[in-house]
């Protein structure tokens, strides 16, 4: 499928840039309480139009490298979704889950393991993703 002048790497103006969710983790984010899922979506549609929800931190373990935690609580207990702002033009979700531990703040060690996977997962699309995008001034 072409992709058309308007989705490329370049920021255009007022046109959202594209989620692509890596892994479960858009199956994963739909099982979530309505009440995160909403709190989700405007954190993710504040990246695709380049800003930055309030309640998205640096994920530690990153290096600050556009990796951005949301973390919401519900009466069913505290939910993360982890995405990637890093790449220009587009915004990658990389995991969602619920945390499950009771004590601590920590994101457990195997979802940090998973996040990478994902993150490398993500470089690998967004190389792929940018080829077939338009050169800057070709219309």
């Amino acid at each position: 499928m072409a992709a058309n002048s308007e989705s490329s790497t370049r920021a255009v103006e007022g046109k959202p840039k594209p989620v692509e969710w890596i892994g479960s983790s858009l199956e994963d984010l739909r099982q979530f309480p309505k009440t995160v899922r909403v709190v989700f979506g405007q954190a993710l549609f504040d990246a695709q139009t380049r800003h930055k929800h309030p309640a998205a931190k640096p994920l530690k373990g990153f290096g600050g490298a556009g990796v951005l935690e949301i973390v919401e609580d519900d009466s069913g207990g505290t939910y993360r979704a982890v995405y990637t702002v890093r790449f220009a033009g587009i915004v990658y979700v990389l995991h969602a889950f619920q945390k499950k531990s009771k004590s601590g703040i920590r994101t457990p060690a195997k979802e940090i393991d998973k996040i990478r996977r994902r993150l490398r997962d993500a470089e690998r699309h967004y190389a792929s993703w940018k080829k077939r995008q338009p050169r800057e001034g070709s219309h």
